[in-house]
């Protein structure tokens, strides 16, 4: 069973004998998760309408969604979701690496935008009853007593050490007093693990591409990863069911640093101290590594979180933390031929203004053969 089918662990809201039509509004379009995710909900026939916001261009080719260019001024989104019968919100935001942006620009993303949203959602006439919150297991934190894997129910061991922990702390408080206050909508938070794939660019991943990789003297952290389209998977599984609560987003098993190292098929090299925090991080900035607070305690004691929940409720991994690890090296071992084959999508508004709305833009109809009335599945 894939995790797009309905299961018997999770059941699929019906009004009568029909499915639920959902009118979904995804922030953060531009960013890797909102156009993953709005590509993949475009294939869905459940899913009616889909509503992209950004202050940015997409970076993905849409099909069905419609992109609005609109900052977090919750003013503005409200205005959107109220005239677009909006029913179901995912917020794929959250910046949870601290080095992809200023230290300004991710609290403001994080928890103000967070705050921003939520507003939008409530009040009285909203038509909102979904809330899609994707968040991280930074929300844990990461410490050397802590249990091998952390429940939804756990909290974590010590307060929160660096600033991209203390945002993805404070956003979800923020979407969890939105729950408390507002029956009628089911909020559903998806804490994920470390994400590693082909296409998502993270710290580990760009640590891990090294020739030679970094370990702290003295320490063989456990990780565990979660494929990047697992994590898009299951967006789409808690969009298509009613799924409220807290659950853990991570695949099966975890592994050794080293063993990870192994499995890429590099070397490792223990070049960091094991005491200090920002001092760890020194010896590599000659070469350009920057590896950011929230991975370096990681890179000490790792983290595990507990998968059985998401699982229970019917959603299926593609891949365990192994086989993310050895997917991530078959796309290491490829990267240098495939370099530069890759098509890039640039957004041009006016362009795809004229290609959804105009009279004139029509998609092209396949002419009948005249030598045969018969045709070739799907008019290939």
């Amino acid at each position: 069973m894939s995790a797009n089918e309905p299961s018997a662990g999770a059941s699929v809201e019906v009004v009568g004998e029909r499915p639920i039509r959902r009118r979904v509004l995804i922030t953060g379009l531009s960013s890797y998760w909102g156009g993953r995710l709005a590509q993949a909900l475009e294939s869905f026939a459940e899913i009616e309408a889909i509503v992209g916001v950004d202050s940015k261009d997409p970076t993905r080719e849409l099909e069905r969604t419609e992109f609005v260019r609109v900052s977090n001024q919750h003013g503005l989104i409200q205005r959107i979701v109220r005239a677009a019968r909006i029913d179901t919100v995912i917020d794929a935001r959250l910046v949870v690496d601290s080095i992809t942006t200023t230290r300004q620009k991710a609290h403001e993303s994080n928890v103000i935008g967070t705050m921003n949203l939520l507003a939008a959602c409530a009040g009285e006439g909203s038509p909102v009853r979904k809330y899609i919150f994707k968040s991280s297991a930074h929300v844990y934190g990461c410490e050397q007593n802590d249990p091998a894997f952390f429940t939804e129910s756990m909290r974590r061991g010590a307060p929160p050490r660096t600033a991209i922990e203390r945002d993805v702390v404070e956003a979800e408080a923020s979407v969890a007093d939105f729950a408390a206050k507002q029956s009628n909508v089911d909020v559903t938070i998806l804490r994920c693990a470390n994400v590693l794939g082909p296409d998502v660019t993270t710290s580990f991943a760009r640590m891990l591409s090294l020739p030679v990789v970094p370990m702290v003297l003295g320490f063989d952290p456990r990780l565990q990863f979660v494929h990047e389209d697992d994590v898009v998977h299951a967006l789409e599984h808690a969009a298509l069911h009613p799924l409220p609560g807290v659950f853990n987003v991570a695949a099966d098993g975890v592994l050794a640093l080293s063993e990870v190292i192994g499995l890429l098929g590099k070397r490792p090299v223990q070049a960091l101290a094991p005491w200090g925090t920002g001092l760890l991080s020194i010896p590599l900035r000659p070469l350009g590594v920057r590896i950011p607070p929230e991975m370096l305690n990681q890179l000490r004691f790792g983290r595990g979180i507990d998968n059985r929940r998401y699982k229970a409720s019917g959603f299926e991994y593609g891949y365990t933390s192994r086989e993310t690890a050895l997917a991530f090296s078959e796309h290491l071992r490829l990267q240098p031929i495939l370099r530069g084959a890759e098509s890039s999508y640039t957004y041009e508004g006016e362009v795809e203004r004229f290609l959804r709305r105009s009279p004139l833009a029509r998609p092209e109809r396949p002419q009948p053969s005249e030598t045969s009335t018969e045709h070739e599945p799907f008019d290939i």
